[in-house]
This record gives C-alpha cells, structure tokens and sequence, in this order.
C-alpha cells in the first residue's frame, strides 16, 4: 500500500483501538515538532511505530480530521474539545505532499457526478456497491456498519453488525437481494438481510485467514473471496455454510480484487506479485499469468463482455489489458503519471472506467478500447480515496470515496 495511506489494521479486534492510536503517534519518548497540540499527540502514545512511520506523505486538513474521526468510532479516547488542536497540529506539521496533479482530459462523454456526505463521520466508506433495486451501499469501515442509500432522496440508512470492529470491506448482493460482506478485521465473512437488519456471521476456519477482502457470487451461487495477507483464495457455499481455502502457486501473492468471466471463472489479481490469477469453480484448480513488468502490482480488476482481463496497476500508474487465451499483455500509462494510482476499476458497456487514486484531486478516468483514447475528470471535493467501484443496473458508475467520507454516483448518457 502507498505509503501516504492509512495502513491496514491488525485482524485481531481487541487490537484494533491500540492499533488506531498508533498510526499517528510516535513511539514514547520520541521528539516531536514543536507547537500547540505536541503534548496532547504525545499523551495518546502507548508505544510502537514513530510517528513518521505512519504518516508517509501527510494530509489535508479534512484528511486528518477524518483520521481523528476513525481513531474515535474505533474506541480511542480523544476528547471532543482537543480534536481542533489537534488537527491543526498535524494539519500544519505533517501535511499532504508529494502528489502527481490530476490530469483532467476532454472527450466526447458528457457525465454528471453526484457526491453525498454518509451519515458518520470517519465511516471510512471502503467499497461500493449498486444493487438491482437502485439503492447504493457501502462498507463504513470504521464505524463498523453497512450503509445504503436512496440516490432518489438522498436518505440514507445504516445497518450496525453483530461483531463489534469487524472492519467490513467488500460487498456483494445474492439473488435474494441479501448484500454479503467480508469482515477484513473480524475473520469472518457476514450476511446482512436489509428487510429485518439480521446479521448471519460466517468465521474463517482457517487461523492463518484473518484479513477476507474482496468477495464474489460465481454463476452457482457460491461465494468467493481473496484473503491478501494470509495468501489465500476463499469459497463458501451459502446452503451448507462450508468454507473451503485456497492457496495459490506463489508465496506472498497478496490475492486482492476479483471479477467474473462470462464462462464462470474466477480471476483475481495478485497484489504482492506481477502476476493475475484466476479459478476454476469445478476443479478449484488456479492458473497464474505473469505481466511483463517485474514492478507490476494490479490492485483491482475488472473483465468486457469478450472476456478480456483488465487492471489496475497501482504500483506503476498503467491500465493493463490480458488476454488469458493468448497470455498477451498491452498497457497504458494512466493520464496522471506514474504516481497516479489506479486503483477502484469496472468496465461499462466494454468501456473501462476507473479512478486515479494517488493524484490532487483524484480523478475518474474513462478509457475506449476500440479507439484507445482516455478522458478524464476531477472528483468533486478531492475524491479521496477511490479503493474499490460498482456499476449500477442501468450502466452508471458508482465510487466510495474513504478520506473524504462520502458516496459518489457518475451519470453516463446512454
């Protein structure tokens, strides 16, 4: 993960208020800047990483008050009337630097782009998802919920979950309209009925797998799911409640989004490698296709309707095309450069659209495979940051945008 970026948290919830109070502070003992603020930053340490450590290439002021916001729902004591101290403090001393400007491109698309603020601040809102009823979802990472939204009244409800700091990360819905999550920090993967609230909890066998990340429904009805840290691919049959685990051929592959072929196969992307990955669902046998490029780390991954791979690759700012039959690659440096951070990534009626996660502002790119041309736009109020898209039904672009704490719906003319 960049270094400017909020790190992932230990899986273990007992840890994760300890965990919290650690990104910002530095180990006991250690200096810090002077300034208003120093002694209270200084008083929330408990030991462990330095302050630096943590803080990579700083950031804004709302940045940090969203940080100070997640470090609060997560169970970290911080006053109400020192969070203006503190923000300032670290606003002013540890600022966002060293950021690629977002490069914005004329193209023959006309969208419109629709921003609304979640009800809880340092939700950390971390994937999206469009449900066939027209509702928007989200994973407030923080706060520890499930959130939807009615894009026709801007009304938004939350759903609490049952294991306290569970972390939810991915989303997905069944054909029963039932939206599935993973519990990245919490070992398990959930079921949330939006008609009652109910939540059905699923823990991971494996004590290796504690982080489930991405999940997805193949054509059966199975579940799917990466496990990055713990090297494994995930599958849970919903009627009988097993969960079997996979491993794939490399060590330290980092499985991380997903998608889903017209066949029923299952790809993914290896973020600690150059490699795409992908699973039959009937012989559970998995296939690597190594990328050219040795410094090559895809993050999300999405597939056209003739079955072309396409990622994002984070690490060196490029959009990526595979196709598996052949093993071919072709890349494309994204429009912001080679810091830009292409991360959250969907293909809409055999166009790719994405956002460029790393520049200032964050931008939402569209890319034409048959003309082979870019467009680009900047995300309202920065767009910080962009981990993970949705398509709704009728073909629109929906992001979760975790710094600035808020949904995003982009209108594409048909």
């Amino acid at each position: 993960m960049s270094k400017s970026r909020l790190p992932y948290l230990p899986s273990h919830r007992s840890l994760i208020p300890a965990a919290l109070s650690l990104i910002l502070l530095p180990a006991w003992g250690q200096d810090l800047p002077e300034g208003k603020g120093k002694e209270i930053v200084a008083a929330q340490c408990n030991s462990c990483h330095t302050l630096a450590s943590r803080v990579g290439a700083g950031y804004t002021p709302e940045g940090w008050a969203t940080v100070l916001r997640m470090m609060i729902n997560q169970g970290v004591n911080i006053p109400a009337d020192q969070l203006p101290t503190l923000t300032e403090y670290l606003s002013k001393n540890f600022p966002e630097k060293g950021k690629p400007a977002g490069v914005v491109i004329d193209g023959p698309a006309k969208v419109s782009i629709k921003e609304w603020k979640v009800p809880t601040p340092g939700s950390r809102p971390h994937d999206p998802l469009a449900a066939r009823d027209g509702s928007l979802w989200y994973t407030g990472q923080m706060a520890n919920v499930l959130g939807r939204l009615d894009p026709k009244t801007g009304q938004f409800k939350e759903y609490p979950l049952k294991t306290p700091h569970s972390g939810p990360h991915g989303l997905v819905e069944d054909k029963d309209g039932n939206i599935w999550y993973t519990g990245n920090t919490g070992a398990l993967i959930g079921k949330l009925d939006p008609k009652t609230g109910a939540v059905n909890e699923y823990p991971i066998p494996d004590p290796e797998a504690k982080d489930p990340h991405t999940l997805i429904f193949d054509k059966s009805g199975i579940l799917w799911f990466t496990v990055q840290n713990a090297n494994r691919i995930g599958r849970l049959d919903p009627k009988s409640a097993e969960i079997k685990m996979l491993t794939p051929p490399t060590a330290k592959a980092r499985p991380y989004g997903m998608a889903l072929d017209s066949k029923g196969t299952i790809f993914f992307v290896e973020f600690g490698t150059n490699q795409v990955g992908s699973v039959d669902p009937k012989t559970l046998q998995i296939r690597e296709y190594p990328l050219p490029d040795p410094a090559a780390r895809p993050r999300r991954v999405a597939i056209t309707s003739d079955d072309t791979v396409w990622y994002a690759d984070f690490a060196r700012g490029y959009l990526g095309r595979l196709d598996p039959a052949t093993g071919k690659v072709t890349e494309w440096p994204s429009p912001s450069g080679p810091k830009s951070e292409p991360y959250g990534i969907s293909a809409i009626n055999d166009v790719i659209w994405y956002s460029e996660s790393g520049s200032t502002p964050n931008t939402i790119v569209r890319f034409d495979p048959k003309s082979s041309k870019f467009q680009s736009w900047a995300l309202p109020g920065g767009g910080n940051i962009v981990r993970n898209t949705s398509v709704t039904p009728d073909g629109n672009f929906v992001l979760a945008n975790s710094l600035v704490n808020a949904v995003t719906l982009v209108t594409i003319p048909k």
